[in-house]
Formats: structure tokens, C-alpha cells, sequence
């Protein structure tokens, strides 16, 4: 994929994307269906990806981090989901781990994973949805007691990538009262007594990453493993790891629909109908010119997004959100009609296109739904003029 390499990069920029790009063409794309169709988790290629920076892109150099921006981060994600975006979607989810454990983690805490998490030695998952909490993460009901120098957890996490293969779990979990100042952070290790996963989701898409439940039945983990030593912190960094993980989240959307388009187009430059090209018709001009407007909206919308989380911008929170939201609906669109463009072609495995439509659909659900994204652009929206 080369969409971004004529963007007005440098020469740095350049060499990140042309880096990941190549890595996702040689080592991703020409296995994607295998994988999709086996349900089989590439870590292999995952720790090949982290050899080359992309198992910490924006956390600190001096762990081991590649100490990257969030905007090079969307740049790498996108390139990697044009390959295959539930491999692409995985990895954001094990950056956003990172950089959790990086950003709040005590000195000890950080030097002690992030070298293993950045080499992906160690695989993390992110663990914050309950059976009973999803969008109202505040209300979670896993909880922590502080007995002596440990922690004794008891609960249960739903839909967590990754659950039963990887090797560190960040989870939150209620060490106070009700709402979301009784939350804080906790790092768990695979094979810790107590800690057990549910059978495998059957799902829609995203076969080339494992899903299932995390359970805790009085998990005993040493007080050393509360992330940041402090309690009652959690909430706020979930909260901020998701701003990040919208962004991946949005551009692993990108990739896919990029990848879908391409697809596309090349389709109808080559199929003929009553005696011409289907791209000749203007109507299959008019969906292509849609679809690339929309690509490029999506792309721009994020990287302003992604560079406004690099500065910290007051508005970082509402930006995510809106990038989120209407790059993963966009995008999604945009694949539903590559996928019409091909015809019951377009419907059959060998095309990759539903896999594209499949691995998709989930982007507009997790990390807050696209209606929760709605909520949050609404209450910044509604703060502001009510100042004014």
C-alpha cells in the first residue's frame, strides 16, 4: 500500500510508513484468509512486528518504547490493517496496554514490562467490560481487597482480546465505593492461581485474534502489581488509554476500507457489462468518488485527531471521539460497498472482501460504542456554549 507515501510525508514520516507497509504486505496480507479461516492467533508475526518497533511505537525509549508520536502510530495501524485489520486491531490493543504500563506504571513497574511488552516477549491484554458493565464502565463490579501485601480479585471480564494467549492482563477493578473514583489498575500474570478464561467467542469477525471471558476467583496478586502504587486512579487511566486505542481502533477501520476500495476499483476497471468497462458507467464513478472522499475526510479527521492527543490538547477527549465515531462508520461504509461493487463475487471468501465487512463491523462497537461517542462529543458540545 503506498495511499499515504504521496501525502506530503518527510523523509522520516516516510520511511515509518513504507517500513510497516512492507512488513504488512510480506508477513500479513498473504495469510489473512488462512488465518480468518483457521481462527489461528499469529504471534510469531506479531513479535516479528515488535522486532521492528511496532510493540511500543509510542512509548518511552529509555524501556525500550519506540518513542513515537500518536500520529505515526494511526500511520503504522492503517498500513497494517490493509493486510488484515483483526491482526492490525489486536496490536493497538496491546500498544494501548503498553503505553498504560509506560505512562502510570511506577518506576519499578515500567522497567520491569515495558522492555517485555515492547519486544512482545510478554502479550498484554486490556481487560475493562463485565458481563453486566459494558458502556457504563464506571458501574464495574470485579473487586479488590487489600489483604496484607496483596490484592484478592474476584470477577469476571467480557469480550477481552486475547484471553487464555496472552501473558499480562490489565485489568480494572473496584478497591473503593461506587463509581468510578473506587476503580484502580491492576497488572495479573498468566497462570496466577485463580485466574481461569471462558470458551472461545464464536464471532462475526476478528477470527485471527482469540476472544473470551477473564476469571478471577480470588486471584491473589501482590500489592507491587497495583499499577501506579495507588489506588483509586483506575477509571481515569482506562479512560486515557481509550483516547489512543480510538484512534488505532479508527485507523485499523481505515486500512481495511483503504484495502476494500482498492479492491474495488481495480474490479470495475477490469469486469465488463453490456460491452464496456463498469467503470465507464458514471453511476460506479459516482460510488468510487464517494468512497475516496469519504477515505480521505476519515484520514484527515484522524490524523488532526491523533496530533491533537500529541499536544494535549484541551479538546484531545472530544476529537478521539469524533474520529472514532465517524471513521469507523465511514469506513465500514465504504467496505459495504466495495463489497457491493464486486457483486456475489464480492459475497465469497476468496475475495476478501466480506472478511473486510466482517473484521469491520466490530470497530464501531468496542472502545465505546459509536453511540457512547455521540454522548461524549454531546456533553463537550453542550459545556461549551453553556459557557459561553
Amino acid at each position: 500500500m503506498t495511499t499515504l507515501t504521496d501525502s506530503g510525508l518527510d523523509a522520516d514520516e516516510r520511511v515509518i510508513v513504507e517500513t510497516a507497509a512492507g512488513f504488512a504486505a510480506k508477513k500479513l496480507a498473504p495469510f489473512a484468509l488462512e488465518w480468518d479461516e483457521s481462527h489461528h492467533f499469529p504471534v510469531a508475526e506479531l513479535r516479528e512486528a515488535a522486532e521492528l518497533g511496532m510493540g511500543a511505537i509510542y512509548c518511552s525509549e529509555d524501556v525500550g518504547g519506540s518513542g513515537l508520536r500518536r500520529l505515526d502510530g494511526v500511520r503504522i495501524f492503517e498500513q497494517l490493517a490493509y493486510a488484515d485489520p483483526a491482526v492490525a486491531a489486536f496490536l493497538s490493543i496491546h500498544n494501548m496496554c503498553t503505553w498504560m504500563v509506560d505512562q502510570y506504571g511506577t518506576d519499578e513497574q515500567r522497567s520491569t514490562w515495558v522492555p517485555k511488552l515492547a519486544s512482545m516477549e510478554t502479550v498484554a491484554s486490556y481487560c475493562l467490560t463485565e458481563p453486566g458493565a459494558g458502556s457504563d464502565a464506571a458501574a464495574l463490579a470485579t473487586r479488590a481487597v487489600k489483604s496484607g501485601d496483596e490484592y484478592v480479585i474476584t470477577g469476571v471480564k467480557q469480550f477481552i482480546s486475547g484471553a487464555g494467549s496472552s501473558d499480562l492482563y490489565v485489568l480494572m477493578a473496584r478497591t473503593g465505593d461506587n463509581g468510578p473514583r473506587g476503580i484502580s489498575t491492576f497488572l495479573i500474570e498468566k497462570g496466577t492461581p485463580g485466574l481461569s478464561f471462558g470458551a472461545q467467542e464464536r464471532k462475526m469477525g476478528w477470527h485471527a485474534q482469540p476472544t473470551a471471558q477473564v476469571i478471577l476467583d480470588e486471584v491473589r496478586v501482590p500489592a507491587a502489581n497495583l499499577l501506579g502504587g495507588q489506588e483509586g486512579i483506575g477509571f481515569g487511566i482506562a479512560m486515557n488509554g481509550l483516547n489512543g486505542g480510538r484512534l488505532n481502533i479508527a485507523a485499523s477501520s481505515l486500512g481495511g476500507a483503504q484495502a476494500a476500495f482498492d479492491k474495488a476499483a481495480s474490479y470495475v476497471a477490469s469486469r465488463k457489462a453490456f460491452g464496456n468497462a463498469l467503470i465507464d458507467e458514471s453511476t460506479i464513478r459516482f460510488t468510487l468518488a464517494d468512497m475516496a472522499t469519504s477515505l480521505q475526510a476519515s484520514r484527515l479527521m484522524l490524523w488532526q485527531a491523533a496530533a491533537a492527543l500529541d499536544a494535549d490538547a484541551p479538546d484531545k477527549v472530544e476529537q478521539c471521539a469524533m474520529a472514532k465515531r465517524f471513521v469507523t462508520d465511514s469506513c465500514f461504509t465504504v467496505a459495504d460497498q466495495a463489497l457491493q461493487l464486486h457483486g456475489g463475487y464480492g459475497y465469497l471468501n476468496e475475495y476478501g472482501l466480506e472478511k473486510i465487512v466482517r473484521d469491520l463491523r466490530v470497530h464501531r462497537i468496542l472502545e465505546g460504542t459509536n453511540e457512547i461517542m455521540r454522548v461524549v462529543v454531546g456533553r463537550s458540545i453542550a459545556a461549551r456554549y453553556r459557557e459561553s
